[in-house]
């Protein structure tokens, strides 16, 4: 919220002091949850939460699905095809 609408202040304190007050918290405190709080994991990065972890999952698992229909679009086509290439029976 505050990355949003840090163009609408002088400078990035401003920001935070009005956006705490309006969100019912210190200051203090929303500045230190947008640095990430306390930093515990290797190089600054912050793990997962867990429905970032489940649309990953999701994603990966669309990507399968279309990779899947891909292969079925192709195979039905070239069973199609020799059907065609087949001679007529009487």
């Amino acid at each position: 919220m505050v990355q949003e609408h840090r163009k609408e202040y002088a400078d990035e304190s401003e920001a935070i002091r009005s956006i705490a007050s309006k969100i019912g918290c210190t200051s203090k405190s929303l500045r230190h949850w947008i640095q990430g709080g306390t930093n515990s994991t290797p190089s600054g990065s912050r793990p997962l939460t867990e429905d970032q972890e489940h649309i990953k999952a999701l994603e990966r698992e669309v990507r399968e699905l279309r990779q899947a229909n891909e292969i079925l679009r192709k195979a039905s086509a070239y069973f199609a095809q020799a059907e065609l290439d087949r001679p007529f029976k009487r």
